[in-house]
């Protein structure tokens, strides 16, 4: 571990057992009309990875890459979408899978994209929701954990593009990126 790594807020085990009851959840919830798994990359992606495979329902997978940070450890408040969906939605239920909702600006834009192209239904599973900083309500039918306001990495979540591949979820305690 190098210094810029702190203390760990969700550790391995703990991950994989809160994804299991996640993936248990949203197959119960879906069992006659599997979602389409939204996932937003780059941050979400060993979240989903791991979350569907703990659906066990025939899921599709698309994604989405959206910016609203570039390399800094704090929102610009500006959302780019950097990669749309290639699927058609119209008519189907959509899962959005997030790694971690801070102000909530994003996803309540995306829940709003998405919804605006005719899905049947938009539901969302965030993993980590940051204590206190939303700046809008957000519909979140399913949450890994809630988390203090302190920037997190590993398990997908990173800074500046590093520290994506840690296996559980730390602090990040090293010099502003910006």
């Amino acid at each position: 571990m190098d210094e810029h790594i702190g203390r760990a807020v969700v550790g391995v085990d703990a991950l994989q057992d809160r994804v299991g009851e996640l993936g248990a959840q949203i197959t119960a919830d879906y069992t006659d009309d599997p979602p389409i798994l939204v996932g937003v990359l780059k941050g979400a992606f060993l979240f989903m990875a791991d979350l569907a495979r703990a659906i066990a329902l025939p899921v599709e997978f698309d994604f989405m890459a959206v910016s609203s940070y570039g390399s800094a450890t704090r929102t610009s408040g500006t959302v780019r979408i950097l990669k749309d969906l290639d699927v058609d939605v119209t008519d189907r239920p959509v899962l959005i899978v997030e790694d971690i909702v801070d102000s909530g600006l994003t996803l309540a834009y995306l829940q709003r994209n998405i919804a605006a192209r005719g899905p049947r239904s938009v539901a969302t599973c965030a993993l980590l929701v940051k204590d206190g900083l939303q700046r809008t309500e957000l519909d979140l039918a399913y949450v890994g954990f809630t988390i203090p306001p302190v920037f997190v990495v590993g398990y997908g979540l990173d800074v500046g593009e590093r520290y994506r591949n840690l296996s559980g979820i730390h602090e990040y305690v090293g010099p502003p990126r910006r």
